[in-house]
């Protein structure tokens, strides 16, 4: 039995070295962005663009082709701030994290969390204001300490991914009934009787997640891409999306045009992977501002899309993958000591000033508490100024910042009929001087 174990890993090292990543770093082509190529087998295009975009780094364009089984990107990169990548330690680091085999991509860095010594808790269920607050005071008053969360809200629709621990311990909670009473106490704030869909709470020990992929497939099945009724006559800032046919290549053409923001590649290509669609051929250009993504696309099972219903579906969910981290409101960032109940503090504080958070990043490291929030008023309009002093009365001024406003995607003119990808994509100079697919043939 253990030679056959041994023959097996051998082959498993074998295949993983044939299939190896080839990955190329230039930061002399372009004047203002760092070049990185790349080539994998199909299918691994979502883990490239998660390790880019866990590495912090902004992608201004990109463009993707596969060929005889094999996939070649080219992206352009720079730092949060615009610039290229010149630092030789993070160069290493992009080249190493690309290198390592699609396989074991997933491993914890950036969002990804995983360890025993939290207790994972995930929610999904309808929005409402004070929601937030009353989650995080249930938590407080069960003796629980909030490590980390990631809370998004769209279309009345609520998720969040939260890493607690005992407050007495500092490790997870294993008491079955202390975690079942959290979970009913949880339901019972979630659920709401007006609301035909029935809120979901689930309690369990941290698995080996990312926490942004994580949220799309929560929000996903909580139906957040259907609108409320309320907004269903209102196109005014939407991304403008559509979904048509390529018949003479048996592709199905994805095009999306919205407002350029962090992970915006991530967020598409990671909605058309959990809805079991593989990307072939595909850019994405961004010019101030704006982005512009065009993808060609099959089901897993090699066809393109067959009805218009399905065609309406992915439409849809591509324009609420888009809008989830897009959410209108100011941007609070809060940055002091950590200490035993103040998540829930700040969430009373924010709810009795007539605030609702539409998202929140919460982190806490060594001894100290980050957060970012995204604010509106109860009716989703924006924050009076007035409002953000007497809250930092309250909380310090040194303590919550304001870092500006975001706003939703407008709406963008609709595009003419046609497609700029195959006519004049492969004369990319990028691709024309991607050296790597000489080398696979």
């Amino acid at each position: 039995m253990a030679d056959r174990d041994d023959d097996d890993d051998a082959y498993a090292k074998l295949v993983r070295r044939m299939n190896s990543p080839r990955v190329v770093i230039e930061n002399d082509a372009f004047k203002h962005a760092t070049v990185i190529q790349t080539v994998y087998r199909q299918g691994t295009l979502l883990e490239v663009v998660q390790v880019l975009t866990d590495l912090n780094l902004v992608i201004t364009k990109a463009y993707m082709s596969s060929d005889g089984g094999w996939f070649m990107n080219v992206f352009h990169v720079t730092d949060d701030g615009g610039n290229k990548i010149r630092d030789e330690g993070i160069l290493n680091c992009i080249k190493k994290a690309l290198e390592t085999d699609a396989s074991y991509m997933v491993k914890p860095m950036g969002k990804k969390l995983l360890s025993k010594e939290h207790t994972l808790i995930e929610l999904t269920g309808t929005d409402r204001p004070g929601l937030l607050s009353e989650v995080c005071a249930v938590l407080t008053d069960r003796s629980c300490n909030v490590v980390n969360a990631e809370i998004w809200a769209h279309n009345a629709r609520a998720a969040a991914v939260i890493h607690i621990t005992d407050q007495s311990t500092g490790t997870a909670i294993e008491d079955p009934d202390q975690l079942s009473l959290i979970q009913e106490l949880l339901y019972n704030v979630l659920k709401d009787l007006g609301d035909y869909r029935t809120p979901t709470v689930s309690i369990s020990s941290p698995e080996q997640i990312h926490t942004g992929r994580r949220l799309h497939q929560m929000m996903f099945a909580a139906r957040d891409f259907e609108r409320p009724v309320s907004d269903q006559n209102d196109d005014s800032v939407r991304p403008y999306v559509t979904v048509s046919d390529c018949p003479d290549r048996d592709y199905t053409v994805v095009t999306a045009r919205s407002i350029d923001r962090p992970k915006l590649l991530f967020d598409t290509v990671c909605t058309l992977t959990d809805m079991q669609y593989l990307v072939f051929h595909g850019a994405v250009i961004t010019d101030r501002d704006e982005a512009y993504q065009e993808y060609y696309i099959r089901h897993v099972d090699g066809f393109p899309m067959s009805s218009e219903a399905e065609r309406q579906r992915v439409m849809e969910c591509i324009q609420a993958a888009i809008e989830r981290r897009a959410s209108k409101g100011l941007q609070l960032e809060l940055f002091t000591d950590d200490h035993f109940g103040l998540l829930s503090d700040i969430t009373r504080t924010l709810r009795e000033n007539g605030l609702c958070a539409k998202r929140a990043e919460i982190s806490t490291k060594n001894g100290k508490a980050k957060h970012n929030f995204i604010v509106t008023d109860v009716s989703g309009n924006p924050v009076e100024p007035k409002t953000i002093y007497l809250i930092r009365q309250q909380m310090g001024q040194s303590v919550i910042q304001v870092k500006g406003n975001l706003s939703m995607s407008p709406k963008f003119p609709q595009q003419t009929p046609g497609s700029f990808l195959f006519g004049s994509f492969f004369k990319c100079p990028s691709f024309q001087n991607f050296g790597l697919i000489k080398s696979l043939s």
